[in-house]
C-alpha cells in the first residue's frame, strides 16, 4: 500500500513510520504545520509540532529513508480545532483539543489529501489496536494501559478506520518504543513526550483565553446564589474545577468547594460541595458509532469513559435520538461536564462516542441548575 505517515517529531510517529516501511508499504512521511503564528512555537514550548519538531522529523526520515514534505494546514487548525476550542469554553463547556485534532486535521484534512493523493491510508504513532472481525475492522485500547489513546480516535468512526494505520498498537510501554528507535538510530529515541495542549506554548490556558476572548467580570455564587466572589470570565472554569477559584470565605463546614456549573448566559460560576458533582446519568449527542453497534433503542450493557486517561465504568447505554444515554450500573462519576467526549467500550472495543450534553444524579435536583 501507499502509506502516508504523519511524522509529528516524536518518537511514537518515527517509530510507526519505520514500522510501515518495514511492513511492505510504500512510505511519505509528512509534517503539519499547524501554528499561522511560527514563533509561537519556540524552543521550549511544552506541546507538539514546535519549528525544532519539524526538524526532528525530517531528520527521522531521512534515517529511515522515506520522502519527507511539511503540509501547512495551519489555516485548517485555526478554523476548526482553534475556532472550536475558543467557542466552546465560551458557551460554558470543557472541550478536548485532541478529539478534535483527531477529528478534524489528522483523520479528516489530513486523510482527505492524502486519498487524493493516491495513498491508501495514514500511518500515525497513535497507541491503538486495529482488529478485523468479520470482514470489518474494529477499534480496540492498545496493551500500554497508561498511554492507551482509542479514547481521543473514538471520533474517527469506521469510514476513516478502515483508511488508518497504527503501527504501535501491540506495544505495551512507551519503553519498548524507546527501544526500538534506539535500535533503528533514531535520534528522537530519548525526547521527552509533549504535553498540555499544543497551541497553548506556556501551558497558560486560562492565559490563552483571556487573550482571545477578553476580561469579562462575574460573579462566583453557591448554590443558593450567595455570591462568594468574582471572576474576569466564567470561560476560564470547568466543572469539577477546585483550584484557582479565588473564594476568600471559607465554606461553613471548611470543606473545599468546587465549581458545579458554569454559566455562560449569566457569566455566573456556581460552587459547591464535592458530592453535588457525582452523576449516574450521563447523555450525549453528536453520536458516532462503529460498525456492529445496536442503534435501535435498545439498551445494551458496556463501560463508558469521560476522560482520556480516566477509569471505565460498568453502564447501560442505548442510542437515542440525535445522541447517547448512559446509566451508570456501578460507581458514579464526579465532574463530568458538558463537551468532553463519552466513550463507549465493550471490554477493549470501541463502540462509539458522543460529545456529553447534560449529567444527573438520580434522585437529586441539581440545586445549581435552579439558579439558571
Amino acid at each position: 500500500m501507499r502509506v502516508l505517515a504523519a511524522m509529528s517529531g516524536g518518537v511514537d510517529s518515527a517509530v510507526a513510520a519505520a514500522l510501515a516501511v518495514e511492513a511492505g508499504h510504500d512510505v511519505v512521511g509528512v509534517h503539519m504545520a499547524l501554528s499561522r503564528t511560527r514563533d509561537q512555537f519556540r524552543t521550549g514550548s511544552r506541546g507538539c509540532c514546535s519549528i525544532e519538531d519539524a526538524g526532528d522529523a525530517r531528520r527521522a526520515a531521512d534515517v529511515i529513508g522515506i520522502p519527507y514534505y511539511v503540509w501547512d494546514l495551519s489555516e485548517r487548525f485555526e478554523e476548526t480545532v482553534v475556532a472550536d476550542f475558543l467557542a466552546e469554553y465560551e458557551a460554558g463547556r470543557t472541550p478536548n483539543p485532541c478529539v478534535r485534532c483527531n477529528e478534524h486535521i489528522k483523520f479528516e484534512a489530513l486523510l482527505d489529501r492524502a486519498t487524493a493523493l493516491g495513498f491508501d491510508a495514514v500511518a500515525t504513532g497513535h497507541y491503538a489496536r486495529v482488529v478485523d472481525h468479520d470482514g470489518r475492522r474494529e477499534l480496540h485500547r492498545s496493551p500500554n494501559t497508561e498511554k492507551d489513546q482509542s479514547y481521543v480516535l473514538a471520533v474517527m468512526g469506521p469510514e476513516r478506520l478502515e483508511r488508518a494505520i497504527f503501527p504501535l498498537g501491540d506495544y505495551a510501554s512507551k519503553g519498548e518504543v524507546r527501544a526500538e528507535a534506539e535500535r533503528r538510530g533514531l535520534s528522537v529515541s530519548a525526547k521527552p513526550d509533549s504535553y498540555d495542549i499544543c497551541f497553548v506554548a506556556d501551558g497558560d490556558t486560562r492565559g490563552f483565553l483571556r487573550d482571545r476572548l477578553g476580561s469579562r467580570p462575574g460573579e462566583i455564587v453557591d448554590a443558593e446564589g450567595t455570591v462568594l466572589g468574582e471572576h474576569d470570565g466564567a470561560y476560564a472554569f470547568t466543572v469539577g474545577q477546585r483550584k484557582g477559584l479565588r473564594i476568600d470565605r471559607p465554606a461553613d463546614d471548611g470543606r473545599p468547594r468546587y465549581v458545579l456549573d458554569v454559566q455562560p448566559a449569566q457569566n455566573r460560576v456556581v460552587v459547591g460541595p464535592a458530592e453535588l458533582l457525582t452523576v449516574d446519568t450521563i447523555t450525549g449527542g453528536a453520536p458516532v458509532w462503529f460498525d456492529g453497534t445496536d442503534t435501535s433503542g435498545a439498551w445494551f450493557d458496556a463501560e463508558v469513559q469521560v476522560r482520556a486517561h480516566g477509569e471505565p465504568v460498568p453502564a447501560r447505554v442505548r442510542a437515542v435520538e440525535g445522541g447517547v444515554e448512559a446509566r451508570l450500573t456501578g460507581d458514579r462519576l464526579r465532574g463530568v461536564a458538558p463537551g468532553q467526549s463519552l466513550v463507549v467500550y465493550d471490554g477493549t472495543r470501541v463502540l462509539g462516542q458522543a460529545t456529553v450534553s447534560a449529567a444527573s444524579r438520580s434522585g437529586a435536583s441539581h440545586a445549581a441548575t435552579a439558579l439558571a
